[in-house]
């Protein structure tokens, strides 16, 4: 059986972290992905998908990435059912992440991405604009 999901869009707000009690990180986030077709009137349709992150890639995505940001995902989607609280049965649907990479080039002048060293890599941190590379911690994993 294969339950794959690769996905890229942007960041709906920033990422919601959180430890559980026993101290393990995890975040959640909601990524916009536009639909590969147009709808009525030529609107491109955008779904919004809920991401969770755990442990050490929590720590990375609360830390770097951002609201409106461009992301790309693998993981799997993993369903869940629960009670709401007029006592009706939901179920939920969040696509739990392997793998996060920046899809867009880290910023400069806060303008223009760098594209060409962003492709193919795991870790490739985009700034707000009044950073620089010298303001970078010396243990990041890049």
């Amino acid at each position: 059986m294969l339950n794959r999901v690769v996905l890229m869009g942007r960041l709906t707000a920033d990422p919601d972290y959180r430890t559980t009690q026993n101290g393990t990180a995890m975040a959640r986030f909601s990524l916009a992905v536009e639909r590969d077709f147009s709808g009525p009137n030529n609107e491109r349709q955008t779904d919004f998908l809920d991401v969770v992150v755990w442990r050490q890639r929590a720590d990375f995505v609360s830390k770097y990435f951002h609201k409106g940001q461009l992301v790309a995902v693998q993981g799997s989607i993993q369903t869940s059912s629960y009670t709401d609280r007029e006592g009706n049965k939901r179920r939920a649907w969040d696509v739990i992440a392997d793998q996060v990479y920046f899809a867009e080039g880290k910023r400069d002048n806060g303008n223009n991405y760098d594209n060409e060293n962003a492709a193919g890599h795991n870790v490739n941190v985009e700034y707000e604009s009044n950073y620089s590379n010298n303001d970078l911690p010396d243990d990041l994993p890049f």
